[in-house]
């Protein structure tokens, strides 16, 4: 092979070992209260910093002026040509200044002249101090140019007089400025490091672990939800009730999807007997029809019998393999004149004029948009529901009279409400809260239960409601609610 070729690989090899030697980042929780620790930490150090400054800045030239102030002060007191003028200027300069000046009754002294200096100096009056004035000369002694120079302004303590003036340099206070504020910055360093060292670690030892545990148990259960969760500890702050909320829902899905598992289970074995089922019905109802034929008295009686318990049958291994779908496909909506659905559903519902008949009150060319198919099923259960209600009754000889259904139809703003009414007995107490719920029935032994619970999931996919509005002797009013669409 190549020398270069396996100079090459042999790069990449090592490339590869780096990469997988290198440390993995934090995760974004602890890199970002790690980030907030820091800079909460400098925002106390600026915070403390910028009045400190300003408190060094001022008392830096206070002292120059009470320096100055003394020394003026021995200079005149003693005795006249005691001094000479060369020793005075020494002893006036050994307060770093280059010039002194004092007022006393309006008259300005100049004790010390000032040499030609290359700019006016600033002009500070600690007699009347500023916040932002404070805080902002500092700046610009630190920023401001080497010539720099500085008047500053204040009354004397040592001696009488309106005010004591002095010209000083500006580049020794910046170097002491300079100083004391990496002096600062290193003990606020050194004290925010340990303040925010121990934050985080109270944080991470109070929060982050109890979360890194919150998730490593939900990305455990989400990834096998058999796996037995750890147990809650017994804290009683909101991380406390987050691990015990978690591990009670954990419970709860866990038993629902062996539940659910147990259904499919059961599903697909009522799915292989209703098959078979339907087989044995389909032969059963071919023999009954070619015994239909039969000239035998007892065969023609017993005959209708025969057919409503086969029709029966079928119908409740229609109904059962219907709810045992994982879910109704999603409506194809079109635009339906409710008048001709509500007919069409009527007559497969077995309402007819010499029976039990439908009464329509529905406003003039009402339409909807639904899916053709799912609203006549709805419309179907209902108005058989109703029909076999009131025919119970009618065998029974509870009632005289044909008995009827009414439809009528309410439209708002945001949807229309159909309202199927019946005057039948009405739906027993005990059933009418769980009416909507599987092989719950309110009639007779003739319905699976099943017939409402399909409607109202029906109705739900187009966005709608169906409820039971009333019930009672004089009879039983369901709610179709359906959204109006664009």
């Amino acid at each position: 092979m190549n020398p270069v070729a396996v100079h090459i690989e042999g790069l990449k090899d090592r490339l590869g070992r780096l990469a997988a030697r290198r440390p993995h980042a934090p995760d974004g929780l602890s890199s970002r209260l790690l980030v907030l620790t820091t800079a909460f930490a400098v925002a106390v150090w600026l915070l403390i910093t910028g009045p400190n400054a300003a408190s060094f800045h001022e008392q830096w030239l206070t002292d120059r002026l009470q320096a100055a102030e003394l020394a003026s002060v021995g200079v005149e007191a003693l005795p006249y040509n005691a001094v000479d003028d060369d020793t005075a200027e020494q002893l006036l300069r050994i307060g770093g200044v280059s010039a002194v000046a004092i007022s006393d009754q309006g008259v300005l002294r100049q004790l010390l002249r000032a040499p030609d200096l290359p700019r006016a100096p600033d002009f500070i009056d600690l007699r009347r101090p500023s916040l932002t004035a404070r805080l902002w000369d500092p700046v610009r002694t630190l920023f401001g140019p080497p010539d720099r120079s500085i008047r500053v302004r204040d009354r004397p303590r040592y001696r009488s007089g309106d005010f004591i003036d002095v010209v000083a340099p500006a580049e020794p206070l910046k170097l002491e400025l300079r100083a004391f504020l990496l002096n600062g910055l290193l003990v606020s360093l050194v004290v925010s490091l340990a303040a925010g060292a121990l934050l985080y670690a109270g944080l991470s030892y109070l929060v982050l672990q109890p979360l890194r545990r919150v998730t490593r148990s939900i990305e455990g259960f989400a990834a096998d939800p058999e796996t037995v969760a750890a147990t809650p500890s017994d804290r009683q702050d909101e991380i406390g009730r987050v691990e015990r909320e978690l591990a009670r829902m954990q419970d709860e899905v866990r038993q629902s999807l062996r539940a659910r598992s147990r259904l499919v289970a059961l599903g697909e074995a009522v799915a292989k007997i209703n098959h078979d089922l339907r087989n044995m019905l389909t032969s059963a109802q071919m023999a009954s029809e070619r015994l239909a034929d039969s000239a035998d008295p007892q065969v023609a009686k017993a005959m209708p019998r025969l057919e409503r318990a086969l029709g029966r049958a079928a119908a409740l291994t229609r109904n059962v393999l219907d709810y045992g779908k994982s879910e109704e496909p999603p409506p194809v909506l079109a635009r339906i004149a409710l008048a001709s659905a509500a007919t069409a559903a009527a007559e497969d519902a077995g309402l007819e004029r010499d029976g039990v008949r439908l009464v329509k009150s529905l406003p003039a060319r009402l339409s909807i948009q639904a899916d053709p198919d799912q609203l006549h099923r709805i419309l179907v259960n209902l108005m058989r529901n109703a029909r076999q209600a009131i025919e119970g009754d009618l065998t029974r000889g509870v009632r005289r009279g044909r008995g009827s259904v009414r439809l009528s139809a309410d439209v708002t703003a945001s949807d229309v409400a159909i309202r199927i009414a019946d005057d039948g007995p009405g739906i027993p107490p005990r059933l009418s809260e769980r009416l909507f719920e599987p092989f719950v029935s309110g009639k007779s032994s003739d319905g699976t239960g099943l017939g409402l619970t399909i409607s109202r999931e029906l109705a739900a996919n187009h966005g709608g409601d169906l409820r039971l509005v009333q019930t009672g002797p004089q009879g039983t009013v369901f709610e179709l609610r359906l959204p109006l669409q664009d």
